[in-house]
């Protein structure tokens, strides 16, 4: 049996707690003046979406969870599923949007390629692409002259996401953006 020691403990790993799989979101080591070190985390239900806090001690240790990652790309949405095929296999899944959660579908166009996660041969979650490239649908006009603070404003992208820019941006452009931060990264040629 697998497991990963405090001291591997780092943000998007897959562990098994309890019989479900979970990925940790948050995590700080703590050195006391007193005491032993310990490790603060917040952990993801996979299944579920729900967030567990716990605190670990140095030397404690959590199972690796059977996780399986397919690279898969997106067909279409049915109002309640999100249909992926696997694009050797042409094999088809669907999961639920619930599960997948509104901060990831809103980047999801179709073809775009995701890894899509198993946990026992069930489809789980999704994992996006660090960065996509997408066309600005909608964002005011910028204003010139007011560059220098390095203010932003809120762009629309034909994927449904809104996301702040700087005011140079235009609407019609292409623009990458890191989905990990929903934040600008840079313009496309």
């Amino acid at each position: 049996m697998a497991v990963y020691q405090t001291s591997d403990f780092r943000n998007g790993l897959k562990v098994e707690i309890d019989g479900a799989p979970y990925t940790m979101v948050y995590f700080q080591f703590v050195k006391p003046g007193k005491g032993t070190a310990f490790t603060r985390t917040k952990l993801k239900n996979m299944l579920s979406g729900s967030v567990l806090e716990r605190t670990y001690r140095t030397g404690e240790t959590l199972k690796v969870a059977d996780i399986e990652t397919h690279d898969m790309a997106f067909l279409y949405e049915d109002g309640e599923f999100y249909h992926f095929m696997n694009t050797e296999s042409y094999e088809q899944v669907a999961i639920t949007g619930d599960t997948i959660g509104e901060d990831t579908t809103q980047f999801l166009t179709e073809n775009l390629e995701v890894s899509v996660l198993f946990y026992n041969g069930r489809p789980v979650n999704i994992e996006l692409p660090h960065f996509i490239e997408d066309e600005i649908d909608y964002c005011e006009p910028g204003v010139k002259g007011n560059t220098a603070t390095g203010a932003t404003k809120p762009a629309t992208l034909t994927c449904g996401a809104t996301v702040q820019v700087p005011l140079f941006i235009e609407q019609g452009e292409r623009i990458k953006v890191d989905t990990r931060t929903k934040a600008y990264s840079s313009r496309v040629k």
